[in-house]
């Protein structure tokens, strides 16, 4: 067990295409939530302890819409209740939402990356998918993040927006690259029920660019995340050498993780579990010194194979077919054979001597990929 993922679910605004879990601020019972994070921490480790984290990241909603107290009582708890000691320390925020103050109580208690919601540089765009940050704010608020010492900084860009079109994205691309961050990720919209879009999608009313455009802007990202020497180490991420994001690599590699807050997902001792979502119902099970599980699931072998696959082959560098034979004791080329002959022969897979990749064709249709590895 190496990581921790922390949610937080209260937004100043809710955006257009937010699927997550999320509630409105305003009038919400936000400290006794931490608090219920906190015991929620404390009972899951006193019933599993682990000696060490390498990786917290804290997610939302929006953490860093909490005042700077509420940040200090968060991020004391997280020291106080978690084993972590000087591994990556992430916080989701948005452009707009950190001052001073919230940046130093962040600094202080070894948080060391900061991964910002900037989705465009294109403010039209921006107001017609509910955010309610500028790119001026962007520029503003990662002046301050350097000023208050942080270097490891991800921006998070979101392509195939309504009426985007290609030469916005690449205007977006160049804005986003003269920052020269160290860290960017940038993924197709997807549109997701309960949403706004979904709604507007429904009534015909969601005006998106074509699957050819959609592909064409794919193109256009790794082409100039190459031509920046950013490395693509992922099927949506990239990153100058050494600042690839370790938590979310646990994913990826299939590991386990804990999941804290409503409606979080956890991976603990071959189980995956997800917490209940809404506030009161989270909260209630903590107060009786229950963990608020709304359901889980006991991963068979065969699950955890499947997973090893859709989930590793995301990366670059795909999966290891010795790492493989010995996480399982069995042979990948056995098990799923005829999926990556069928995925070979369409140029979607490559196989080497202990690797199977995507190809780069392959990385415009990963979900079909992944699909031929679920039974």
């Amino acid at each position: 067990m190496k990581a921790a993922y922390i949610h937080i679910p209260f937004c100043e605004h809710i955006c257009y295409y937010c699927d997550f879990n999320k509630v409105f601020l305003k009038g919400q019972p936000v400290d006794e939530y931490i608090d219920s994070l906190l015991k929620e921490m404390s009972l899951q480790l006193n019933m599993t302890p682990v000696k060490e984290l390498k990786t917290i990241f804290v997610g939302g909603g929006t953490p860093t819409v909490l005042n700077e107290t509420q940040l200090d009582k968060l991020c004391n708890g997280i020291r106080t209740n978690l084993p972590f000691n000087d591994g990556e320390f992430t916080f989701e925020a948005n452009p707009g939402d950190l001052s001073d103050e919230k940046l130093r109580v962040l600094k202080e208690y070894g948080v060391n990356r900061l991964s910002f919601g900037v989705q465009s540089f294109n403010d039209e765009l921006l107001k017609k998918i509910g955010r309610t940050h500028s790119s001026a704010d962007v520029f503003d608020t990662l002046a301050k993040a350097e000023k208050n010492g942080f270097e490891n900084i991800s921006i998070d860009l979101i392509y195939g927006l309504p009426g985007q079109t290609e030469d916005d994205f690449r205007s977006t691309l160049t804005t986003a690259l003269s920052l020269g961050l160290p860290h960017y990720s940038s993924y197709s919209l997807i549109v997701e029920p309960k949403t706004v879009f979904y709604n507007l999608m429904k009534k015909g009313k969601l005006h998106l660019p074509s699957e050819e455009a959609d592909a064409k802007m794919y193109e256009i990202l790794m082409a100039e995340m190459e031509k920046h020497n950013l490395n693509q180490y992922e099927i949506s991420n990239f990153a100058k050498a050494g600042y690839e994001s370790k938590h979310n690599f646990v994913y990826w590699n299939n590991e386990e993780y804990f999941g804290f807050g409503a409606g979080a997902h956890s991976y603990v001792e071959k189980i995956r579990r997800s917490n209940y979502g809404p506030l009161k119902k989270y909260m209630t099970p903590l107060q009786d010194n229950q963990l608020p599980i709304f359901e889980q699931h006991k991963v068979t072998m065969q699950e955890m194979m499947e997973e090893e696959m859709f989930l590793g082959l995301r990366k670059n560098e795909g999966v290891s077919i010795s790492h493989f034979q010995e996480k399982y004791n069995e042979n990948v080329i056995k098990i799923f054979g005829n999926a990556i002959s069928d995925m070979v022969e369409k140029n979607l897979l490559e196989v080497t001597a202990d690797r199977i990749m995507l190809t780069e064709k392959g990385r415009f249709i990963g979900n079909e990929v992944f699909q031929a590895f679920l039974v």
